[in-house]
């Protein structure tokens, strides 16, 4: 078959229902509101559970599908099995698991602490979102793709510091909401991680026609100063940090028909910083 319509068609969503963690953050947001434009159900799946409900209710409001908003401890195994049944029960059959959680802990003189003086206790608190939280939604929304032997699409969000280390001469001077920053080990080292569940699951999974990919996004624009701005910019061939919304297409692609032959993928969406 060959055609425009063919090849538009592909991209089409209208049917599939998706399940997305860390829902209602920065790139959250954008990439519920992508998935539900294209035609899927979203379970928005978040801490706060009465953000996600009031947010679910926006996109069905404005795309005209079906949403529910769940709230999940994810590093809680009860929670996210919970959660998974909750789901399923509400869109049905689950068709694209988009496990985007991972991020800073509230605390930020734990969390940008030097390497030297960063305590174990704030790292395992880093480690259980950003890896461990990701290892139990997988497990729960996979097992129900292969209970439902239709295949599905896992999409993790990993990041720059997941694949290169960050240039440490960028951070003199650079604040992220008012408070001096740097990129600490834990988040580079759970993000690398993902990458590597990614490979794993995508192989393991093959045979149930279940295919598993990653994002890695690049520094995106979210309350970062001019400093921090201009420095990292001028360390990406195209100049600037990225915006929220150029994170989205990519996974609408990888959720749809349009990559149903790519699988193990770790989908590099960084202005071209990892080319130098």
């Amino acid at each position: 078959m060959s055609g425009q319509a063919t090849y538009r068609k592909r991209f089409d969503l209208s049917g599939r229902n998706a399940v997305v963690t860390g829902a209602v953050g920065i790139l959250g947001r954008r990439f519920c509101n992508g998935l539900a434009e294209f035609g899927a159900n979203v379970a928005v799946v978040d801490l706060d559970k009465t953000a996600a409900a009031a947010f679910a209710e926006e996109i069905a409001a404005t795309h005209g599908v079906r949403a529910v908003g769940l709230g999940c401890d994810i590093t809680d195994p009860k929670a996210v099995a919970a959660m998974a049944q909750d789901a399923a029960a509400a869109l049905g059959d689950i068709h694209v698991l988009h496990n985007n959680v991972g991020g800073k802990t509230p605390d930020f003189s734990q969390f940008f602490a030097p390497f030297e003086e960063y305590s174990l206790a704030e790292w395992r608190r880093v480690m259980a979102v950003n890896i461990d939280g990701v290892f139990l939604v997988d497990q729960a929304i996979g097992a129900l793709m292969v209970r439902q032997g239709k295949g599905g699409s896992i999409i993790h969000t990993a990041s720059i510091y997941g694949v290169l280390a960050p240039d440490q001469r960028i951070y003199e001077g650079s604040e992220y909401q008012g408070h001096a920053i740097n990129t600490p080990a834990v988040y580079s080292a759970s993000k690398a991680a993902v990458v590597g569940l990614t490979k794993y699951l995508a192989t393991y999974w093959a045979d149930k026609g279940i295919r598993v990919n990653c994002i890695t996004p690049g520094g995106v624009e979210s309350g970062q100063n001019d400093t921090f701005k201009s420095r990292y910019g001028a360390r990406v061939p195209l100049g600037r940090m990225a915006y929220g919304e150029e994170m989205v297409n990519a996974v609408v692609w990888l959720a749809s028909d349009a990559s149903s032959y790519v699988t193990g993928q770790n989908i590099m969406i960084d202005g071209g910083l990892s080319a130098w």
